[in-house]
């Protein structure tokens, strides 16, 4: 690599604000304070078997699930690095039950910002990938300390949003509405670089990632679905391969880049879906529409649903677009056969 001529993650960010005369550098600081989180959260992964690290910290999360040392550590990093920067008024995390306030004598900005510190983190046991995932939004009230408000807004509100991919490389994948970008971590030179510009996912891919398991869990229409894409139905969808890690990056991210659709749906045993609307579901569908996706909970677009709880659980289809239509045609189809 000539270091000479790459594009830093920075340097990109402040490149796309020539085109937007109003911009104030904010948004810019602000990413750039993520990436410094996400660096910090890559070295304490990659040194997690020799710093004691792994494993279960014996506490649950506001969801009751197993947190993982990673995950409070992950956590707090997150909000150390966003709290006193003047661009934020309030946060949110899967982590947390409550809105995460600015900490007294440090002045609110014009942002929040949700985030998942460490999603998939019980794949770090196994030393699978694993990630973090983010959105940013304007606040919507008008000064002083964030409230609920500012957060629960629907993702078509989203100004920015992404996730950082811990595995082979640490990779930062995001965008603001116009187009996705992937940035590598040179560790060379301790930067994110521009390794993936203008990211657009296939309109139909190769790979299907669910968590089969459940299959007798699932309604018929999602029974339906998978089976077609065995390759049951192949005058409507050719066939997919299965690829399912259980990190909802790492299987994102495989089937943004290599083409597919991931699905979480509903099930008797979770009937209002398990992951995130704010933390998960929302990020991930302001990436997949801007690189030419789409995301629904079967029926309806994720970025359309209005949040009524910091912690709502809601069902996910997303990938390509058609790949998203198949599952979305099927079940409004007995929908109405009932």
């Amino acid at each position: 690599m000539d270091l000479t001529k790459v594009t830093t993650l920075e340097r990109f960010i402040l490149d796309q604000e020539r085109f937007h005369p109003d911009a104030t550098g904010e948004l810019t600081n602000l990413l750039y304070d993520v990436a410094l989180a996400a660096k910090m959260i890559g070295a304490q992964i990659r040194r997690a078997g020799l710093l004691d690290i792994l494993g279960s910290a014996k506490a649950t999360n506001v969801q009751g699930e197993m947190q993982q040392k990673l995950d409070v550590l992950a956590n707090e990093i997150m909000k150390n690095a966003l709290n006193h920067t003047g661009r934020v008024c309030a946060m949110a995390s899967e982590e947390d039950e409550e809105l995460i306030p600015i900490p007294a004598g440090y002045s609110p900005g014009k942002y929040a910002v949700l985030f998942d510190p460490l999603d998939g983190s019980s794949n770090i046991d196994v030393n699978a990938a694993v990630g973090t995932i983010f959105s940013i939004y304007t606040r919507v009230t008008t000064s002083g300390p964030g409230t609920l408000a500012d957060v629960l807004q629907p993702g078509n509100r989203v100004v920015a949003a992404g996730y950082v991919m811990y595995g082979s490389s640490v990779m930062m994948v995001y965008s603001g509405g116009h187009g996705v970008h992937g940035f590598t971590l040179d560790p060379t030179i301790g930067e994110f670089v521009l390794s993936h510009n203008n990211i657009c996912t296939p309109t139909s891919g190769k790979y299907y990632s669910v968590n089969e398991s459940n299959f007798f869990r699932w309604s018929r229409g999602i029974q339906l679905a998978v089976r077609g894409f065995h390759g049951e139905d192949p005058t409507r969808i050719q066939g997919k391969n299965s690829r399912y890690i259980g990190s909802l990056v790492a299987d994102f991210h495989r089937n943004l880049i290599g083409g597919g659709v991931f699905m979480y749906p509903a099930d008797t045993k979770n009937p209002r879906g398990k992951l995130r609307l704010l933390y998960e579901c929302v990020p991930m569908a302001f990436i997949a529409e801007a690189a030419g996706g789409k995301a629904t909970d079967g029926t309806r677009r994720i970025l359309d649903l209005v949040p009524t709880a910091l912690h709502q659980r809601v069902p996910l289809v997303i990938g390509g677009a058609s790949d998203v239509d198949y599952v979305k045609a099927i079940l409004e189809a007995m929908e109405e056969t009932g």
